[in-house]
């Protein structure tokens, strides 16, 4: 439980009423804006969180009345395009979330207006184009163009009029496509005998993600070999989507149900055969705990998905707590730099990652628990891009401070966002927490 300031209470999360006609009237949403932004003004905790808190106190600061009643309420879209639903302000800030009567849920009220913004079709094709993980991983990875896209991606003067044209920051560094995508090059063991534990299935389902599967398969693979090596049955899911959390950013959440549709009857099938399902990208996870338990919070397969799905840290620290993992740890790990990232944080499950790795002999966790700033394709795009560097400038410092060997976060594309604010001078090598145990392993 997260306790905050003037509440003892878990905050409670309302369903997200999308099918409600409601929800995308533009009238009663300019109406629910302006109430929780004079909240949000009158309290100010969460200036420091991200840029959308700013930009909502400076509109008010800046107004005639110096109240929120002075700002325009075509401004009210400055502060939701500012919002990347990293959920730390509900989760952590906010004294006046559900179950305090002033019920205030920022994100999800940002959320109702990017969906409003995408229904009236005021969203860039940029957007549309980057929220499309699946379909750009599958054209990106077809043999030699995987070798094209790469060395566009790292051309100068390509990155420049990507810049131009489709407001992709020329100076944001952008993940390589791999040549070997994750799940057709995986082979995880089914074959040890079920341990059940009290807390834990003895066996293991992994939905790869997109990013996984495209971008960094080494992650994935560093997960079947820690499984392997645990002696835990594993298998990957049979068939996938995108989990739809680029398409919840947008607020496209029709494309959010089409690919639960594809999702959901697959992973629930595990679920109810007694799988544990492990996703190692937080955001993915987040997904299926959180956004679409409240997108469906009717549907028992949604349910079902829910309780299987588990990060794979939570998974391996439970399953010690059962007496079934091994820590025959080989490697120590020397200085690890270790960033906590957002959406791994507002799952409320502890600092399961910090917990595995300090099981390690010789290995020293310098923890930093603070927005890195990237958030998916919030920080690639151009107008974003030095926002997206401010907030992630404390994180960069902060990690950077012990000198350590390992800069790691259990968020891929947060650990390549810091090692970029971090500069060319680091000494450090960039692991994601996955690796690490591997190298402890000795694997």
């Amino acid at each position: 439980m997260t306790v905050r300031e003037g509440s003892l209470e878990a905050p409670t999360r309302h369903p997200i009423d999308w099918k409600n006609p409601d929800f995308y009237d533009e009238d009663k949403l300019y109406q629910e804006l302006e109430r929780v932004y004079d909240i949000c003004h009158g309290c100010r905790r969460c200036v420091s969180l991200c840029t959308a808190f700013p930009t909502l106190f400076d509109l008010v600061d800046e107004s005639p009345s110096m109240e929120v009643d002075g700002v325009k309420k075509e401004d009210y879209w400055k502060v939701v395009d500012q919002c990347y639903l990293c959920d730390l302000c509900f989760m952590t800030k906010c004294p006046y979330v559900p179950p305090h009567e002033w019920n205030v849920d920022f994100p999800h009220l940002m959320l109702r207006a990017k969906a409003i913004k995408f229904k009236k079709g005021e969203v860039k094709f940029r957007d549309k184009l980057l929220s499309s993980t699946d379909a750009m991983g599958k054209l990106a990875t077809i043999p030699v163009v995987v070798q094209t896209v790469n060395a566009l991606n790292r051309n100068p003067s390509a990155r420049k009029v990507m810049d131009q044209m489709l407001g992709i920051h020329q100076e944001r560094v952008l993940p390589e496509y791999a040549a070997t995508k994750f799940r057709s090059s995986a082979r995880p063991r089914d074959d040890f005998p079920v341990r059940d534990g009290s807390r834990t299935p003895g066996k293991v389902a992994i939905y790869a993600t997109c990013y996984v599967n495209y971008n960094e398969p080494g992650i994935g693979h560093d997960l079947i070999k820690i499984l392997e090596h645990n002696e835990i049955p594993t298998r990957l899911v049979e068939k996938e989507a995108c989990c739809g959390m680029p398409k919840l950013e947008l607020g496209d959440l029709e494309a959010v149900a089409r690919l639960a549709q594809t999702n959901i009857p697959q992973l629930a099938k595990l679920a109810r055969e007694g799988y544990a399902i492990l996703t190692a990208v937080p955001s993915c996870t987040l997904m299926y705990k959180q956004e679409l338990p409240l997108m469906f919070p009717d549907d028992p397969d949604v349910k079902a998905v829910q309780q299987a799905m588990f990060d794979p840290f939570e998974y391996l620290v439970l399953r010690r707590l059962d007496g079934l993992l091994k820590t025959d740890f080989k490697k120590p790990l020397g200085k690890v730099a270790y960033h906590i990232p957002c959406h791994l944080r507002v799952q409320n499950m502890g600092q399961k990652t910090r917990e595995m790795l300090q099981l390690v002999p010789d290995t020293q966790i310098h923890v930093v628990e603070r927005c890195s700033g990237h958030d998916g394709t919030w920080g690639v795009k151009s107008e974003f891009f030095a926002n997206s560097m401010k907030i992630g400038r404390p994180v960069f410092r902060a990690m950077a401070e012990p000198g350590p060997d390992y800069v790691s976060s259990d968020c891929a594309i947060a650990g390549r966002h810091i090692m970029q604010g971090m500069g060319a001078g680091t000494q450090a090598q960039k692991a994601h927490p996955l690796t690490l145990i591997r190298i402890a392993y000795g694997l």
